[in-house]
């Protein structure tokens, strides 16, 4: 359950960003969440320079060694460190995860915000586009592209943030229809100000907090999918890996006892997936005008 955030008196003088992350931080929940996202990111790209392993050659003198020792989360079937392997993994998963999150919602926040701007039939059209692209599946359509073209990290990227724009854009649309007709806009476009104007310095700059909260979910989402993918063997190739292929490389394992090979990945998938929708859930409340989540 989301914690509420409070309403809190505007004192004088406090911005406007001094509140909102006033109210952030009244969202314990939402707190959590960022400290746990904060904490793997110090893992997984900090952790590798201080807790050194070879990710790339196998070691078969070292194979399926439970924790202990020179290996505190033991060692998979061709010996690699699983505590470096997570970390090495966590990396991947992190930068796929916000990259595809922020392209996915700087793709949709245009999309929408043109649509929502022009509306008459070219709202219509653009927005047609989206909803045949909703109505597909984007496991579906990911997990084709990524059968057919056999994505490194960067294709990966692409590829999530192509099938994953078109939430977002529905939103900053929404937001647009809003906005457009405010006084400072009708006042710009009264004395002449270009189209380009009014929706990079008005109408964007006003919707930030839906744009925020979108991207916040997209890399949640984007890290599940990708998680989702190469589970599926269909995500990075070796010796690359993410969360999602050591899952999949431990998925047999853990029928012979080598619970070392699943428990940790699955759980910091888990883990990240449900700070970073604390976090949105945090930042919606808090951008909320209303005092209410």
């Amino acid at each position: 359950m989301t914690a509420i955030a409070e309403p809190l008196p505007v004192a004088e003088g406090v911005t406007g960003l001094r509140l909102v992350v006033r109210r952030f931080l009244r969202n314990k929940l939402a707190v959590v969440g960022l400290a746990v996202v904060v904490a793997f990111v110090l893992f997984c790209f900090v952790g590798p320079y201080l807790y050194h392993t070879d990710q790339t050659h196998t070691a078969l003198d070292a194979v399926n060694q439970p924790p202990g020792g020179s290996h505190p989360l033991g060692t998979d079937a061709v010996g690699h460190d699983e505590l470096g392997r997570l970390m090495y993994g966590g990396g991947v998963s992190l930068l796929v995860g916000l990259a595809a999150g922020a392209l996915a919602t700087i793709i949709g926040m245009l999309w929408g915000a043109v649509a929502g701007y022009a509306g008459g039939w070219v709202d219509a059209a653009m927005m047609r586009v989206v909803d045949a692209g909703i109505a597909i599946p984007a496991l579906f359509v990911l997990l084709v592209i990524s059968a057919i073209v056999s994505p490194g990290i960067w294709g990966m990227v692409a590829i999530l943030g192509l099938v994953s724009w078109l939430v977002p854009s529905r939103l900053i649309r929404a937001e647009t229809l809003t906005l457009k007709n405010r006084d400072y806009v009708l006042t710009l476009r009264a004395i002449g100000g270009t189209h380009t104007r009014a929706i990079s310095r008005h109408i964007l700059p006003n919707s930030v907090s839906t744009i925020v909260v979108a991207a916040t979910f997209q890399i949640a989402d984007a890290i599940m999918l990708v998680a989702y993918v190469s589970y599926l063997g269909l995500g990075v190739r070796s010796p690359q890996t993410d969360w999602g292929g050591m899952l999949s490389a431990g998925l047999t394992a853990v029928y012979s006892g080598r619970w070392w090979l699943i428990l940790p990945p699955g759980l910091a998938v888990i883990l990240v997936v449900c700070a970073f929708n604390a976090i949105g859930d945090g930042l919606r409340d808090a951008f909320d005008v209303r005092g209410r989540s």
